[in-house]
């Protein structure tokens, strides 16, 4: 059985895959506003994402392999979920907490996996099959719905992490798991690896979470007003 290796090709496409559908979606936002387009095309993300979980528990049951590590509380499996009531109800609110969390979480693991299956395996297929319908989820409500992250919802979604990171923490304290790498760092490497031993990288996170909101809430906004520029600029010829 292969082991996943860090920016090997498979790694690459995977990376790429999702830069050209989150290209696509935004290309052709107006063309998905249209009639039914819109409902049908989140519907089919999320359908995509639900059906990925699923599968993946199908195979813990297959296999035999339900067991406390098999708990659905890191954070990306939580704001897939998210993602998919989301897309389904179009809630503003959960937008407002997953346009950060899902984008930022589903980022880092795409750009440093926590992953040992390989291409084509069907680890490979659901982590980032995952991570990517999760970006494209929020790209989805930015782009074709309109929607925007904002300065007050900010804390919001900070504040969501830290309870989400409650039911993780307790089972890792009794059991000796490593959900959302609370009690140690991935041995795969990461970021984490850029910061200081447990228990102090947790203490390093929090100024770095609010500054990666932030930033993502400063592209999104540049983005916004180089689009109302252009528009300014084509209107006055």
């Amino acid at each position: 059985m292969d082991t996943f290796v860090p920016f090997s090709a498979a790694h690459w496409a995977a990376l790429a895959a999702c830069v050209l559908l989150c290209m696509g979606i935004i290309t052709f936002r107006r063309q998905l506003r249209v009639g039914r387009r819109s409902r049908i095309a989140a519907a089919v993300i999320a359908a995509v994402l639900a059906g990925l979980e699923t599968a993946l528990y199908i195979t813990y049951t297959m296999d035999g392999e339900w067991t406390v590590w098999s708990l659905p509380f890191e954070l990306c499996t939580m704001t897939l979920w998210l993602s998919v009531i989301m897309l389904l109800t179009r809630n503003r609110i959960l937008y407002s907490i997953v346009v950060y969390l899902g984008t930022l979480g589903a980022l880092q693991a795409m750009l440093t996996p926590d992953l040992a299956e390989a291409f084509p395996q069907f680890r490979y297929f659901h982590f980032f099959l995952g991570h990517i319908g999760i970006i494209a989820a929020s790209v989805y409500m930015t782009a074709v719905l309109q929607m925007r992250p904002t300065l007050r919802s900010l804390p919001i979604a900070v504040l969501t992490l830290h309870l989400l990171a409650i039911p993780g923490a307790i089972v890792n304290s009794v059991a000796g798991t490593n959900y959302m790498f609370l009690a140690r760092k991935p041995e795969g490497g990461s970021m984490l690896d850029w910061l200081g031993p447990w228990p102090w990288y947790l203490l390093e996170l929090e100024p770095i979470v609010w500054a990666m909101c932030a930033i993502l809430l400063g592209i999104v906004s540049l983005i916004d007003r180089i689009g109302k520029r252009s528009k300014q600029a084509k209107s006055s010829d």
